[in-house]
């Protein structure tokens, strides 16, 4: 087994919240994209919500004073409830997690979903940190099935990141629902940023497994009638998208369609890894 994994500045003074990112990584996740999306973020904005939050690259960049941030998966949502309120405990943990294949897998089995928020943080982190380029996927029993990943020296605990994210998400509301759920109370004048698992460009590229039962067409047409009636009644609506086929069809009317270029690396041949178009939908 090898040494255990210290984290970064242990026991350092808490870093300002405006130092905050995201400390989980997130199959398309929104940092290297975020001055062109935060072109189309509105000047004045209500109560921020953020449906699918995944890392909250967005929410960190823009730290709103009133915030919903939520998500269909429950243990992520957890993980930010344990950051946000028990991060001193959370980084405990993950100061005693070796980054060691044999512990990944036995932390993989864990029975994770009868343990608290902080046990639920760290177990989150520390799979998201060691595991495969940082997927979260489960099968049908919701069992995560990513595996080992073979990195040199990965940052398994930032004590300081942790801290900041803490900082940053004390006044945030926390909620594990449906998209649609989350929005129904927006009021004209709130803003409303949608990042859904993307649809997928080919066959072998979708990623949506992220929760129990995926996100396929039917759904990706549900969120436009959702975006379509919260602009209808005065909110603000950004999405993020793929730029498939699909997209482009559900959102050629009413919807202003932005071409963007980022590149992602969860294709497992190296190269076929590289920039590819994305689209911000407003």
């Amino acid at each position: 087994m090898t040494e255990l994994q210290r984290c970064d500045s242990i026991g350092a003074p808490p870093v300002p919240d405006k130092a905050a990112f995201p400390f989980v990584k997130w199959v398309g996740g929104k940092r290297q994209i975020l001055p062109r999306l935060l072109e189309h973020v509105p000047s004045q904005f209500g109560r921020y919500f953020e449906p699918f939050v995944g890392g909250a690259a967005l929410y960190f960049s823009l730290r709103p004073e009133r915030a919903t941030i939520a998500d269909v998966n429950t243990r992520l949502i957890r993980t930010y409830a344990g950051v946000r309120d028990r991060v001193e405990e959370v980084i405990a943990l993950l100061e005693r997690y070796p980054y060691d294949e044999t512990f990944f897998y036995e932390m993989r089995s864990v029975a994770v979903d009868a343990l608290g928020d902080a046990e639920v943080a760290a177990w989150f982190i520390y799979l998201n940190r060691a595991g495969f380029n940082g997927l979260y996927r489960v099968n049908k029993r919701n069992v995560f099935n990513v595996p080992f990943g073979r990195y040199s020296n990965p940052s398994i605990c930032n004590a300081p990141a942790l801290r900041a994210a803490s900082a940053a998400l004390a006044h945030v509301e926390l909620r594990n629902e449906d998209f649609e759920a989350v929005v129904a109370h927006a009021a004209p004048g709130d803003f409303v940023y949608f990042d859904p698992p993307y649809v997928p460009l080919s066959a072998t590229s979708s990623f949506t497994s992220y929760a129990r039962g995926g996100f396929d067409a039917d759904e990706q047409r549900r969120l436009r009638d959702v975006a379509l009636a919260l602009k209808r009644r005065g909110v603000h609506v950004v999405l993020s998208n793929s730029s498939a086929p699909l997209v482009y069809e559900l959102y050629a009317e009413q919807f202003e369609i932005v071409e963007v270029s980022a590149r992602r690396n969860v294709n497992s041949v190296g190269n076929g890894r590289g920039a590819i178009t994305e689209l911000i939908i407003r």
